[in-house]
């Protein structure tokens, strides 16, 4: 190393001349690099970097949140089974002219509100007028000649069987009089019951023929909600149904999102399910005393069911793998084991449990991404009810 000695003597240009005349040197002062940099780190004034890596394992250990360990909860709760619905009126017709003739007057307007019996539409009578007091002749013709062989009967002019034919000759008459007047009563367009007018599809003085469209009526003092069923529902309602409990308190949220004020009862459930969808539809009435809800409306049935002692979980104890529910299990020696469970029912924030776990047992509820099957954990307990009282939405 006798080079060294002579480099840190010579003067800066001498010392660049050696290095440019040696090639080696330049070799030799790399591995002299090495070797001090090798030699700083070892010495007590440069452990900044093992401090470096001790705060960085602290901080790796600092990320991880302390595991939280519950238990599942027994109680009675309230669940909500919604249902996509469509709203229907009672009573809905297409009120249609029974005769022809040109509309003469129109005494409703669209979304008016009327009465059995108010006259809705008039067609021109004339010709039904005139009519009916042709046939009213006629019936007063066969009477007369009617009357005339009665007389000669007890005579003993007229047989028996000539008085038999003017008789029916004077029904045929009245027949004719009583359909004249009933065409003469059809220019009038009555309401058959209470209701609300829809869309006029015809105008004044329009020439309408027989079962032409006038307008429709609908009678919404009470509606009808209808709603499809799953079979799996269908045979839980039925079930409730057979043992004399009531399926539960029907709602109606509207398209808003708001809540309809009354409630419902169930009325109906049809016949026959559908083949392709597996469902069967249910039908609710709804009263409608404001008038809020109408013909064709759109909303979402809320069918309210009291569960009793269901096992519940909150959700964020589970996680999914495969379209399948697990949660973490604690054992008496503090060893973690995955479990899939069959979840019953899904509320906000809340699971009821069909089956896979115990009341008594123990279930990670913070930290379920932190641990592993088997692994012995260090936890933190809490309370169930402490747990329930903090969710974002509470378990009814």
């Amino acid at each position: 190393m006798d080079w060294i000695k002579r480099i840190n003597c010579a003067p800066t240009s001498e010392w660049i001349m050696k290095i440019n005349s040696k090639p080696t040197l330049l070799l030799e002062m790399w591995r002299l690099s090495m070797l001090m940099a090798g030699f700083i780190m070892l010495t007590p004034g440069c452990n900044f970097l093992r401090v470096g890596a001790e705060e960085k394992a602290e901080e790796q250990s600092g990320n991880r949140h302390q595991i939280v360990v519950t238990t599942p909860q027994v109680k009675d709760v309230v669940i909500r089974q919604p249902y996509v619905c469509q709203i229907r009126s009672r009573q809905y017709i297409e009120v249609r002219a029974l005769v022809e003739g040109y509309i003469e007057q129109i005494l409703i307007k669209e979304g008016q509100q009327v009465k059995k019996g108010d006259v809705m539409f008039k067609i021109l009578p004339i010709l039904y007028r005139t009519r009916l007091e042709a046939e009213l002749a006629e019936v007063r013709l066969a009477q007369i000649k009617l009357d005339n062989a009665r007389r000669l009967q007890l005579q003993k002019v007229v047989s028996e069987q000539e008085v038999a034919m003017l008789e029916a000759e004077l029904t045929r008459a009245k027949a004719k009089a009583e359909q004249a007047r009933a065409e003469l009563e059809f220019t009038q367009v009555r309401a058959p019951f209470d209701g609300i007018v829809d869309r006029q599809q015809q105008q004044l003085g329009s020439l309408v023929k027989k079962d032409d469209v006038l307008t429709s009526l609908s009678d919404n003092s009470i509606m009808w909600v209808y709603f499809n069923v799953p079979e799996r529902r269908y045979l839980e309602y039925m079930h409730d149904i057979q043992q004399n409990k009531p399926i539960g308190t029907l709602e109606l949220m509207l398209a808003d999102g708001s809540i309809y004020p009354y409630k419902g009862e169930l009325a109906a459930i049809e016949a026959k399910f559908n083949n392709e969808t597996g469902n069967i539809p249910f039908r609710a009435d709804f009263p409608n005393p404001t008038g809020l809800l109408r013909h064709g409306q759109t909303g979402t049935i809320l069918v309210h069911r009291k569960l009793k002692d269901a096992l519940i979980i909150p959700q964020r104890a589970t996680f999914e793998i495969l379209e399948k529910q697990f949660v973490f299990v604690v054992d008496e020696n503090n060893v973690v084991h995955q479990r899939e469970i069959t979840v019953q029912h899904e509320m906000d924030d809340i699971f009821v449990i069909k089956k896979g776990l115990l009341p008594q047992e123990r279930i990670v509820l913070e930290g379920v991404r932190q641990v592993q099957d088997g692994e012995r954990i260090e936890y933190t307990s809490k309370p169930i009810e402490d747990v329930l009282a903090h969710l974002k939405y509470h378990a009814e």
